[in-house]
């Protein structure tokens, strides 16, 4: 049964143990994860590189943790305009009530500003969770006694 990762990623889990990961927003891109454990991600040109076919923690971590710094850097940015703004024409406006705004403000915007960062962020996470399923499905094969030859 295929699960929506966001509107653009599609993880589905075969009966075989291979999992599957689609992302369909700028390129067709189809990441087959067989339980051998032998997952295919093909290295992106926006960045998002693979380590012997991988999605790595320290990648992913990287790319969540660029993702974040971008979001809370465009809160400051627009709260700084708002703060200006009200220093231009004289009014004053409670730090809080410019954080709230500015968070209001920055949650949309960031969504079409950072549209292709928060693609790979989940897209790696889709990947990274397609490994672990992967990786799982060969553990329990093995505990059953099975030849899984990797």
């Amino acid at each position: 049964m295929p699960a929506k990762v966001d509107g653009a990623t599609t993880v589905s889990a075969k009966a075989d143990g291979a999992t599957t990961v689609s992302a369909k927003a700028d390129g067709a891109t189809t990441v087959p994860a067989k339980a051998d454990g032998a997952t295919t991600v093909p290295a992106k040109a926006d960045g998002a590189t693979t380590q012997g076919g991988r999605v790595t923690k320290g990648q992913l971590a990287r790319d969540v943790a660029m993702y974040s710094i971008a979001r809370l850097l465009l809160v400051v940015v627009i709260g700084a305009i708002i703060i200006g703004g009200a220093e231009l024409v004289g009014v004053e406006i409670p730090l809080l009530v410019t954080a709230i705004f500015a968070v209001l403000i920055a949650l949309p915007l960031s969504l079409v500003m950072f549209a292709k960062l928060r693609r790979r962020v989940n897209e790696g996470i889709a990947t990274f969770d397609a490994q672990r399923r992967a990786d799982q499905a060969d553990l329990r094969a093995r505990l059953r006694g099975e030849d899984t030859s990797r």
